[in-house]
């Protein structure tokens, strides 16, 4: 783990932070691109891997192409080793209305975001990690909990369509299967998304990984704790659980996925209690 790149987008908070630090603690050097740099002007953590050149803060907006393809070059630095990862956690900060549920601003946030992230790959390709959620798909939403299937509906519709988006994205581009019925429609990717000159072509991105978590906790990381018994449960496809806490799935992202790299390349899993 020491030495390798990881570009970050979304890693201000949440799994994309957790996750980050765990990185951070194991000798790679993090690269974050940052609407917001001044979100870790008072974290200690991220600022004494600042003063030792292993996280770099760069000011700039994913939904902007060429802020993004700025922060690839300052994620490959000087030397000529390539980046290793590309770790996704985008996800907006949603606000409430009665007719439409959650809704984050702009709709489009993530599948935008990995869009440009996609369009701007420097060579040879890294590996891609990306964070979805479980559930989000026709397939998938049936086999939720009969509790959660109006929360996923209702309530997350929007920013589920907008992951579905960035999974179709990433499907494309990887050559995986994609069900028609659950693209997100012109609002999330427009018309012509496919037709872009910048993008992998299909089945080109052979080194990726989709995570789809359950419904998210701010709980503590439980694998972290001594135990024969694994706290979570990993699957392909969706998976038919409740929750699991973001501290969880950033251990999972770097101790199973990033360190076992052979083991999830090309799988788009579950993670749940």
């Amino acid at each position: 783990m020491n030495n390798i790149k990881v570009l970050t987008i979304g890693g201000s908070r949440n799994i994309g932070y957790f996750s980050s630090i765990r990185l951070l603690d194991l000798g790679a050097t993090v690269t974050f691109l940052l609407r917001k740099p001044s979100v870790f002007e008072n974290d200690e953590t991220i600022q004494q891997y600042v003063r030792a050149g292993k996280a770099r803060l760069v000011h700039g907006d994913a939904l902007v192409k060429e802020d993004v393809k700025r922060a690839w070059t300052v994620a490959q630095g000087d030397d000529d080793k390539p980046v290793d990862f590309l770790v996704s956690t985008v996800g907006g900060t949603p606000h409430f209305e009665l007719t439409k549920g959650f809704v984050v601003s702009p709709p489009n946030l993530v599948a935008q975001s990995l869009l440009n992230c996609l369009k701007t790959l420097p060579t040879p390709y890294p590996k891609i990690i990306v964070i979805s959620s479980n559930g989000l798909t026709r397939s998938g939403h049936r086999k939720l909990p009969f509790l959660l299937k109006p929360v996923s509906s209702y309530l997350l519709a929007i920013p589920h369509a907008d992951k579905r988006g960035a999974e179709e994205v990433l499907a494309y581009c990887a050559g995986w299967e994609w069900d028609a019925q659950d693209s997100p429609g012109t609002e999330i990717l427009g018309e012509d998304w496919k037709a872009s000159a910048d993008l992998p072509a299909p089945g080109s991105l052979k080194s990726a990984v989709v995570v789809r978590p359950a419904f998210l906790t701010d709980g503590v990381c439980r694998a972290d704790t001594p135990s024969s018994v694994v706290p979570y449960k990993v699957e392909e496809g969706h998976a038919g659980r409740w929750t699991v806490s973001r501290k969880d799935v950033a251990y999972f992202l770097v101790e199973k996925v990033i360190r076992n790299w052979n083991e999830w390349e090309g799988k788009r899993v579950s993670i749940a209690y």
